[in-house]
């Protein structure tokens, strides 16, 4: 038995100091999200405002271990998984120098914090991690169950988020390899069959665990409609029993988040989520329809709002603080779920929000990185894996352009995990490069990241 070389430990060292300090926010730090899942995994009434799935999983375990703790080891643990794999797969390519650079990309401050939180987009980015590593691995085994075991981590992911099909394709692509990757064709076919069958997850997913509509997709509508009404100057609703609805979307709109619109802000606004759904409902219209028929109708408003929007979400051409990176204490709960203070927990909260006043916790540039890697990947020897991870990274990301309703670094995990990971994969073919080929392919990645940099940078002046 050959013995473990120190660059192959040194590789698993970040990654143990990174679960250990995520599990500083022992027994999991819970969010008005989660503690309104644990709510209805411990009724078993699911409603479809919030994964069912995650809430389904823990109900399964809550006979065996109530509390937040197992949410926390189950997310911890995929990610943990899956890390380990790439981890392994590196060391096994004799590429000592990538494992070590994929072991310190679980210290980004702002990863080991929300890994810390119990939400289902840690649960996805760990589900996605696991498959990219299982995906990884079967390229050295002739058998299909790590590529189908994949597959399945990824329609996992996709019950979680309905927009996880963004991020979820081009891990299916890689997996599937030369079945559709040999023309451009199949390629986008491919594509689409698999974002299609991404989408359904989610809907399958609810209806097989009996969930409730909560008309969840309102949220997105309202908000979308408000912008509309903003940017536009006209009532882009459908009749509301709200008097002078431009005055009111004026009073209570702000491109930050959706929020001012729900049913629990205090003071209500009068053109508030449970106002909507029962006039829609009343009217007998349905929303998503309606919705689209506004965006076709309003394109330039539209596309005002969503900019406005994106802008505040990616953190590019802001002045302020959006609102604080991650949460510190848990959200008021019957069951006094908490975490405890302490310098593990200090510490990691403090670089986390630090970090998040740099490029490391701007969304937009990891995004740019992504692009750069794209545009540089058909350089490298591993060209395909680097598109792989940088795509899903830059497609989940552009996502929020049009789905987003709030402004929470959360949402951008997957987005700087994998943006990290293909960066680590690419630095490591570059000594393969020639010199001359090694100039472009770093102008190519560096360029974008430069310019948005420059510009989110100036912005904060």
């Amino acid at each position: 038995m050959k013995a473990a070389r120190p660059s192959h430990i040194l590789a698993f060292l970040p990654l143990l100091a990174a679960v250990a300090l995520s599990l500083s926010y022992w027994p999991g730090l819970v969010t008005y999200d989660s503690v309104r899942q644990y709510d209805q995994a411990l009724s078993g009434a699911f409603d479809d405002w919030h994964p069912p799935m995650m809430e389904g999983i823990w109900r399964l375990i809550l006979p065996l271990w109530p509390g937040p703790a197992p949410m926390l080891l189950l997310q911890l643990g995929l990610y943990a998984a899956g890390m380990t794999g790439m981890i392994v797969w590196a060391l096994r390519r004799g590429r000592p120098g990538v494992a070590v650079g994929l072991g310190l990309c679980t210290l980004l401050p702002l990863s080991v914090a929300l890994m810390g939180e119990v939400l289902k987009d840690c649960l996805m980015a760990g589900a996605l991690t696991a498959a990219v590593a299982m995906m990884l691995l079967s390229q050295e085994s002739r058998s299909v169950l790590p590529r189908v075991g994949a597959a399945a981590l990824v329609f996992f992911a996709a019950t979680l988020r309905f927009n996880a099909f963004l991020a979820g394709v081009p891990i299916l692509l890689l997996a599937l390899g030369p079945v559709v990757l040999v023309s451009r064709l199949r390629m986008a076919v491919g594509a689409a069959v698999m974002a299609v069958t991404l989408l359904m997850a989610m809907p399958l997913a609810n209806r097989a665990l009996g969930a409730e509509a909560s008309d969840v997709n309102l949220s997105l509508v309202i908000f979308d409609l408000a912008g509309i009404t903003e940017h536009g100057g006209q009532d882009a609703f459908p009749p509301m029993h709200v008097g002078n609805p431009v005055a009111v979307v004026h009073h209570c709109y702000t491109p930050v988040k959706w929020d001012s619109f729900s049913w629990w802000v205090d003071p209500l606004c009068p053109l508030n989520f449970e106002q909507v759904r029962r006039d829609f409902h009343a009217s007998h219209i349905s929303a998503l329809p309606f919705w689209l028929g506004q965006i076709v109708r309003h394109p330039i408003a539209y596309a005002q709002h969503r900019l406005a929007h994106w802008n505040i979400n990616a953190r590019f051409w802001v002045h302020d603080e959006v609102e604080r990176p991650v949460q510190r204490e848990s959200a008021p709960n019957d069951w006094n779920f908490h975490v405890t203070s302490g310098p593990a927990l200090n510490f990691v909260d403090d670089a986390a929000v630090k970090s998040a006043d740099t490029p490391l916790g701007w969304p937009c540039a990891w995004m740019a990185l992504a692009l750069g890697l794209m545009l540089a990947a058909r350089r490298m020897a591993s060209a395909k894996i680097i598109w792989m991870l940088a795509g899903s990274a830059l497609f989940y990301g552009l996502g929020y352009a049009v789905f987003s309703v709030a402004a929470e670094l959360r949402y951008y995990l997957w987005t700087m995990m994998a943006g990290a990971m293909a960066t680590v994969i690419a630095i490591g073919d570059f000594p393969a490069l020639p010199r001359s080929q090694r100039w472009r392919a770093g102008l190519e990645i560096a360029l974008p990241s430069l310019a948005v940099i420059s510009a989110a940078t100036l912005a904060r002046l």
